[in-house]
């Protein structure tokens, strides 16, 4: 099988030595320089595995990032001058794979790719077949979107399910408010911190009779699903 990579960067020299390393290992690459042309071809050339930056025009990646997660559960590795650690933790949160820094080694990026490549497909996480997260007695099915508790289904909105999605891939990891409204409206945070409290609450009495029995409040730091009852 030959794989499709998209590589997604406004700097031409960083497409073309990038595209020219993956042609090498024999990868049929595509190219966009924003993030409106990345979505185009995301829908009409469904690359495998996407390398995004986030400093791009029109749309930057984490926006891009955002309305490719709504579509497509690819690997994407994202590629930013940025090095920051909230900016890597943002970009991994919003459902990046891997994070490379600026100035990178193409030999490096090539050798993640593969990686990411194998360990995806081999494990048959494709479009066609995405996972089933299960933690203690709760099972998310990502491809049908449906929660479920010992078997009986639990009725979620658009946003409770991508704040499910996100404890459940990472259970036992503390979530700030502000990456859990950035991930779960897919907008910026300015001060939603009702909107949250509102939401996490109807969450936790759909879950169960106990408030805090799946989803624990961290104070001054955030929330976080519970491995273990």
């Amino acid at each position: 099988m030959k794989y499709k990579i998209l590589i997604a960067d406004d700097e031409p020299q960083i497409r073309d030595l990038l595209k020219l390393y993956l042609e090498n290992e024999g990868y049929e690459v595509a190219e966009a320089g924003d993030g409106v042309e990345t979505l185009r071809l995301l829908r009409a050339w469904k690359p495998d595995l996407c390398l995004l930056d986030i400093m791009m025009p029109n749309m930057d990646g984490y926006q891009t990032l955002r309305h490719l997660r709504q579509e497509s559960n690819i690997p994407v590795l994202i590629l930013s001058a940025k090095d920051a650690d909230a900016e890597k933790i943002l970009g991994l949160n919003l459902g990046a794979d891997d994070y490379l820094s600026k100035p990178f080694n193409p030999l490096e990026a090539v050798a993640r790719v593969g990686s990411h490549l194998r360990r995806f497909y081999s494990l048959g996480v494709s479009e066609a077949s995405k996972p089933v997260l299960k933690v203690r007695d709760l099972t998310l099915d990502t491809e049908s979107c449906l929660l479920e508790k010992d078997g009986r289904s639990i009725e979620l909105t658009s946003v409770e399910y991508k704040l499910m999605e996100l404890f459940m891939t990472y259970p036992g990891k503390v979530f700030t408010k502000q990456q859990l409204y950035e991930y779960g409206w897919g907008e910026d945070y300015i001060v939603a911190d009702n909107n949250i409290m509102v939401c996490i609450s109807k969450l936790r009495a759909k879950l169960s009779d106990d408030p805090g029995e799946y989803i624990r409040t961290m104070r001054g730091l955030g929330y976080r699903l519970e491995k273990q009852g």
